[in-house]
Formats: C-alpha cells, sequence, structure tokens
C-alpha cells in the first residue's frame, strides 16, 4: 500500500535518522535530499526504498559517515578520487559538483571515483549537471548480479549509465541499468506480487523469466540488447575500473555486500565551446521529429528520457510523495526507537 507524504516531512524524518548515524548536520541534510528527491521524482525504488539498506551499511561500518572523498591524482581536467568508504550518494554528488567545476573553468572536466558505495538513484547526478548548464555523463559499476552472454551465473554487473543533456523546453536525461529492469524495480513488482510486463531475467533453467523473485534469487537479470548490453556492461566496468584504479566488477563481488565500487564523473559546458544556442535550437528539431512518429496506440506519442521527470515532481511536490507504507513506517519507527535510546 502506498500513502503520500510531503517532501519536506521526508527529507527531515531522514535527516534525524542520519543525525543519529554520525552524519554531521550538512551531510544529513544532502543525503536525505538525494533520497527525498529520487521518490519525489517518481524513482522510490533507488530512493526511499534504499534507505534502510543505507543504514544498514553504516551500521556494519561499510558506509563511513565521517569520510570524505580525496584527490589522489590529477592531470589537466581529470582528477582521480579515492572516496575512503564515505556514503556513495555524497561522494558522487561531490565528484559531480568537482566535474561540473571544472567544465565552467576549462570546457569540461572528468573525475574517477574509487572507493566508493553505492550512489542510490544515478540520475540524480546527471540533474545535477543539467541544472548547472553542463552536459553530464556518468556512470559506476555493481556487484556481479548479471550473466555474460550465454552464461549460466552472474559474472557482470548492471553497471548504470546516465546521459544528460540540458535544454530549456525540458532537460534530456537517460538514466538506464544494463539489466532490462533494475533489481530496485524487480523488488517493488516482487513485493507486489507481480510479474515483470516483459522478460525481465533468466530462471535457474536457463529460461527467459518474467518473475522478479526467481531472478532476483539468482541475480540473473536479463542483459538490455541481449549481447550487445553484455558486452557495453563489461566496457563500463573496465574504464571505471581503469580510470578510477579502484576494483572491477569480480573484484566487488569478493568483498561481503556491494561496496567499494568505481564510478566516473564527467561534465562538458556548452558555453565554453560556444554552443548554446546552435545546440538549444538542433535539440529542439530532433525532439519536434521523435514527435512526429506514427504509433501503434491511438492517442499515445513517443517520449523523450526525462520528460516525464519535470510533470512527476510537480505533482508529488503539490500533492505529496508516494511512499510505500510499510517503509515509511519502518524508517519512522526507527526514529522513534532512536529517540527513545
Amino acid at each position: 500500500m502506498e500513502k503520500r507524504v510531503d517532501f519536506s516531512e521526508i527529507q527531515a524524518t531522514l535527516k534525524q535518522v542520519l543525525l543519529h548515524h554520525q552524519f554531521t548536520d550538512e551531510k544529513a541534510a544532502l543525503s536525505a535530499y538525494l533520497f527525498a528527491k529520487a521518490s519525489l521524482d517518481g524513482v522510490p525504488s533507488h530512493g526511499l526504498n534504499r534507505f534502510l539498506d543505507y543504514l544498514r551499511y553504516v551500521d556494519l561500518g561499510w558506509i563511513i559517515p565521517t569520510a570524505d572523498p580525496e584527490v589522489v591524482a590529477k592531470f589537466g581536467s581529470f582528477e582521480r578520487w579515492n572516496g575512503h568508504s564515505g556514503p556513495g550518494n555524497l561522494n558522487a554528488h561531490a565528484a559531480m559538483d568537482a566535474a561540473i567545476s571544472m567544465a565552467k573553468s576549462t570546457g569540461f572536466g572528468v573525475v574517477a571515483l574509487q572507493h566508493t558505495n553505492h550512489w542510490m538513484r544515478a540520475g540524480n547526478y546527471g540533474w545535477q549537471a543539467v541544472e548547472a548548464g553542463c552536459i553530464g555523463i556518468c556512470f559506476t559499476n555493481t556487484k556481479p548480479n548479471m550473466p555474460g552472454w550465454g552464461g549460466s551465473e552472474p559474472k557482470l554487473g548492471n553497471n548504470p549509465l546516465v546521459v544528460a543533456i540540458p535544454r530549456q523546453n525540458g532537460p534530456i536525461v537517460l538514466d538506464m541499468a544494463m539489466s532490462q529492469f533494475a533489481y530496485g524495480k524487480m523488488a517493488i513488482h516482487a513485493k507486489a506480487g507481480k510479474e515483470m510486463p516483459y522478460d525481465a531475467g533468466f530462471d535457474e533453467a536457463g529460461n527467459l523469466s518474467r518473475s522478479p523473485s526467481a531472478i532476483i534469487e539468482k541475480e540473473m537479470a536479463l542483459p538490455i540488447g541481449l549481447w550487445k548490453g553484455a558486452g557495453l556492461s563489461l566496457v563500463l566496468d573496465m574504464l571505471a575500473m581503469v580510470l578510477s584504479g579502484g576494483d572491477a566488477t569480480h573484484e566487488v563481488g569478493t568483498h561481503e555486500g556491494e561496496r567499494g565500487l568505481s564510478q566516473v564523473f564527467l561534465a562538458l559546458d556548452p558555453k565554453g565551446f560556444g554552443l548554446e544556442e546552435w545546440m538549444e535550437e538542433r535539440l529542439d528539431k530532433v525532439i519536434q521529429d521523435l514527435k512526429k512518429s506514427g504509433v501503434f496506440q491511438e492517442g499515445d506519442s513517443l517520449r523523450y528520457p526525462g520528460e516525464q521527470t519535470l510533470n512527476t515532481r510537480d505533482y508529488n511536490t503539490r500533492n505529496g510523495v508516494p511512499v510505500d507504507e510499510d517503509i515509511w513506517r519502518d524508517i519512522k519507527k526507527y526514529l522513534h526507537e532512536e529517540n527513545q535510546g
């Protein structure tokens, strides 16, 4: 069951919980905002639904709230950082912020981050870039949770990729994992007792399956584009490892829990290349052509990545953010128990 909760209440509640877990006021506020924003934008699978796992990692010492990322190498507009096992969403936000800062100065900037944790909603950092007027590209590796094409065990990560392009009439923000469905999305369907709308992975016999529970159990998600998605996952992992100097997916898999990840953040400032007005006009023409497409269902129209986000954000701001009642109750209970202690 879902209920709607005001965005400001979600932020305040999450912040209070994090303050009980060694987060400074500033870090607690930003981390709470990033979680709440994911749910506000219609991505609860990587927002509020992940918050209790985040706390569990803190309690286990796998996420170190007091840790700050450190620049360990620099060459031109490229920096390599060590995340020191700090909060993944805060490390990612800081890395994209630094890439944006470099882009504003030199036209582009790249930060490669090693020894970090799950960044939660990947799209947050794409929106961070476009809201600063920059093109943003970022990707991460994960633990092994997807088979190589033809494989019978998870060897690849679902390695999310974000490509974000600023546009006055609506930014383009592609946020996608290398699996047909993100595991967070499958977990929502599994909890609701629903199958996925399309084939989402393999069962233990290697047959295509729409059962999220069976797929999650064996971590056998279906790569997007079949063998092409498997290949893209592999090269994104390689790039994240090489550029950051951190762990590859198979090494992340040796850790207890999903930690020690490698990530890359790139920002380009169109103003620095004198392309801002030209780019805006060209992007509009691409979108206009897309919208002219014929459709199979009368009344339908094609959408570009990120098109619905601003509408969803506005609706949820006015009407409250939809939250899973069980998860919200557990978070509130967590806060109550801490206050009692």
